[in-house]
C-alpha cells in the first residue's frame, strides 16, 4: 500500500485550475476568486495569496476537496491496464481489475492498496504527474510504500490513517476467514495509533496539571468532553486494551493531582477522598456539586460497537431514504416516526418479515387497533407493506361489522399514514 501525504496542500493549490474545476456561473466564480485573492493578515501585516486556500477559512476545506477531486477516477482509469493474470495465464476481466484496487482519501491524506507492489508504484507515478498539474506534490517524509502483513524494504508492517493503525497478523487456518473458498491466513486488526494515544494522554495530563488550584467538580467537567470525544472516535475498533491502559495512567495522574493539593495527607486518605465505590468499582473519580453527582468518564467503560460498512456507493443524499433510515434511524426526507420504526424493525415488514425495497408502499399500522383501545405510542406502531396492512386489518377485527354500515363514510386519519415515491417526490397520502 502507498501511504501518501500532499505537501502544503492548502497553501499551493493553483487558483486557475481550482476555478475551472468549479465550473460555476460567472458571479459566483468572481466571488470565490475574490476570496482566494483577498490575502491573509498576520498581526498588522497583509500578505498576498497568489496561490492556495487560506487555512482556517470556512470554505477552504471544501475548495481543497474540489481541487483534489479526480484522483479516484485517475486510479480507476489505470485499472484496465494492469497486468493481472489467472493461474492459467489469462488476463483478469476489467471488472476484477477494478475491484482489486482501492483508493481512500480524506482531505490531503490518502492511501492506495493493491496486492501487487508494481501496480502501487505505477499509481504513485501517475498521481505525482496529476498533482503537478494543480501545483501540488507528495511530501517525501510522509509518503512511504509498505505492506499490511509483511515487512517491505525495512518498513514495518501496517500503516496509520486518521489516527488509526491498520495492520494484518498471520493466524492459523481455524481462525482465518475465507474469500471465495480460499483461506486468507491473516486477520486485520485496527487500533488507535500510538501517536494518537500519546497526544490524547498529553492533553489530559495538561488539563490536570493546569487544574491544581481548581476543585474536583471543575476538573471533572473539563476532562469529560476530552475523554468522551476521544473514546467515541475509537469505539468502533479494537480499543479495549488501549482504553484500560490509558485509564490506568490517568488514575495515577489524578492521585498525583490529589497529593499536590493535600501535601500532609497519605495516599490512602487521598484515594478515599476523591475515588468512590460505584456499582462495585472502587476507582470512580467522583464528587457532588450541590445535589448533582459528578463522575469522571472512564476510558475502559466505553462500549465497543463495530462499525458496519456502508453499502456500495450509497450516500445519504442519493434518495434511498429506506436504506439510510433503517441504518441511521433518521433521514431528513421522511418523518421521524417512520425513520425510528424502520430502524427498530431493521428494514423489515412486521407482517411478512421481508425487507422493504425502494419504491414499496409502506404504511404505519396500529398493532392493537384504536377501535380496541390501542394507543398512539411507538410500542403500538409498526410498518407494513400496503397489502400486508390490508391483510392484517381484515383479520384483526378493526374494521368492525361493515355489512350493517356500508353507506357510512370512513373518517380520514388525523395524520399522514402513507409515504410513497411518485415522480421522484415523496408524497404523503391520507
Amino acid at each position: 500500500m502507498l501511504d501518501a501525504d500532499i505537501s502544503k496542500c492548502f497553501d499551493r493549490i493553483n487558483h486557475d485550475v481550482l476555478l475551472s474545476k468549479l465550473n460555476t456561473y460567472p458571479t459566483l466564480r468572481r466571488q470565490i476568486r475574490a476570496w482566494l485573492k483577498a490575502g491573509v493578515m498576520d498581526g498588522n501585516k497583509l500578505f498576498p495569496t497568489d496561490e492556495g486556500t487560506p487555512q482556517g477559512g470556512v470554505i477552504s476545506p471544501l475548495l481543497a476537496n474540489v481541487a483534489l477531486h479526480g484522483i479516484e477516477e485517475l486510479i480507476m482509469g489505470l485499472a484496465p491496464k494492469f497486468d493481472m493474470k489467472r493461474p492459467d495465464h489469462t488476463q483478469l476481466s476489467v471488472r476484477d481489475k477494478l475491484k482489486s484496487i482501492s483508493l481512500i482519501r480524506y482531505a490531503d491524506d490518502f492511501v492506495v492498496l493493491h496486492e501487487d507492489v508494481e501496480v502501487v508504484k505505477l499509481c504513485k507515478l501517475e498521481i505525482e504527474k496529476w498533482l503537478s498539474g494543480i501545483g501540488l506534490e507528495l511530501k517525501p517524509s510522509k509518503t512511504r510504500l509498505t505492506h499490511t502483513l509483511n515487512k517491505l524494504d525495512d518498513e514495518q508492517p501496517g500503516f496509520n490513517f486518521l489516527g488509526f493503525n491498520i495492520r494484518q497478523f498471520p493466524i492459523g487456518k481455524h481462525n482465518s476467514g475465507r474469500v471465495k473458498g480460499k483461506i486468507l491466513g491473516f486477520k486485520t486488526i485496527i487500533t488507535p495509533s500510538k501517536e494518537s494515544q500519546k497526544r490524547h494522554y498529553r492533553k489530559v495530563a495538561e488539563v490536570i496539571n493546569k487544574s491544581r488550584g481548581l476543585n474536583q467538580a471543575t476538573l471533572i467537567k473539563n476532562l469529560n468532553p476530552i475523554i468522551r470525544g476521544w473514546c467515541n472516535y475509537f469505539s468502533t475498533v479494537v480499543s479495549q486494551k488501549v482504553f484500560e491502559r490509558l485509564w490506568h495512567l490517568v488514575v495515577w495522574k489524578l492521585l498525583k493531582w490529589g497529593r499536590h493539593r493535600h501535601r500532609n495527607k497519605g495516599k490512602r486518605w487521598i484515594r478515599l477522598k476523591y475515588f468512590k465505590t460505584v456499582e462495585g468499582n472502587n476507582w470512580v473519580f467522583a464528587t457532588r456539586e450541590g445535589n448533582h453527582p459528578l463522575k469522571l468518564i472512564q476510558h475502559s467503560s466505553t462500549e465497543i460497537k463495530r462499525y458496519v460498512k456502508v453499502k456500495g456507493k450509497a450516500s445519504p443524499y442519493d434518495g434511498d431514504w429506506l436504506y439510510w433510515s433503517s441504518r441511521m434511524g433518521v433521514h431528513p426526507e421522511i418523518p421521524v416516526r417512520v425513520s425510528k420504526l424502520l430502524k427498530g424493525q431493521k428494514g423489515k415488514c412486521a407482517h411478512c418479515d421481508n425487507y422493504f425495497k425502494h419504491g414499496d408502499l409502506i404504511e404505519v399500522d396500529h398493532i392493537i387497533p384504536k377501535s380496541k383501545g390501542g394507543r398512539e405510542l411507538y410500542d403500538n406502531w409498526q410498518l407494513l407493506h400496503r397489502h400486508c396492512h390490508d391483510t392484517k386489518t381484515a383479520n384483526d377485527g378493526s374494521l368492525g361489522n361493515k355489512s350493517s354500515c356500508k353507506s357510512a363514510k370512513p373518517k380520514p386519519p388525523v395524520e399522514p399514514s402513507l409515504w410513497v415515491w411518485e415522480n421522484d417526490m415523496l408524497v404523503m397520502t391520507y
